[in-house]
């Protein structure tokens, strides 16, 4: 059924949005229910998220926050990005496209329904498995407090920083990025709170 504080989302005259508002029609034929989370359509089993609908300049996506569970023989799910670890992405690039591929990806969506329902979960990397960079390997060695400060962090909030580190290909930005993270790690805050 569809939630009316959603409908706005799919009311908009955007890119994509033809193609959207197939993908809330297929979705909403799978029985899953239909929220607004980070700003997009959620579809959540029992208060769990299942998926939800995006899209970005050269498509939209069915996003599945367990992807990397699912079954896909044809190799249709997509990992947005290497760092990303359980979600996994059905993407399109056409109305057509979809309207063809609605079987499958009503299939997807009760592959994804039947891994929450049987509690399966995602395991995640260890903090210690992320690379540390140089300089953040250097910032801890000299100071003592801050390392206690980082060691002090969440895994997710640790994990969060040192991605964040390691993006720069610069020493100088790397470095840039540390130092400027730094009184948010002695307050015990994740690179986003």
């Amino acid at each position: 059924m569809p939630n009316p504080k959603v409908n706005f989302y799919f009311e908009k005259d955007r890119s994509w949005a033809p193609e959207q508002r197939r993908l809330r029609d297929i979705a909403l034929s799978s029985g899953l229910i239909e929220d607004l989370k980070w700003g997009h359509p959620c579809y959540t089993l029992q208060g769990t998220n299942v998926m939800l609908i995006h899209a970005f300049k050269d498509y939209c996506a069915l996003l599945f926050h367990k992807g990397v569970l699912i079954p896909d023989p044809d190799a249709l799910l997509i990992q947005q990005t290497d760092n990303v670890q359980s979600a996994r992405q059905l993407r399109f690039t056409s109305l057509a496209q979809i309207e063809r591929m609605a079987p499958t990806i009503a299939a997807y969506i009760q592959a994804a329904i039947k891994v929450e329902e049987s509690g399966e979960k995602v395991a995640f990397k260890d903090t210690k498995d992320f690379s540390i960079p140089e300089e953040m390997v250097n910032a801890l060695d000299a100071d003592p407090e801050f390392a206690a400060a980082f060691r002090a962090l969440t895994p997710g909030r640790q994990k969060g920083y040192l991605l964040n580190f390691a993006q720069p290909k610069q020493s100088k930005t790397r470095q840039a990025r540390i130092e400027k993270a730094l009184p948010r790690i002695m307050l015990g805050k994740g690179l986003d709170d």
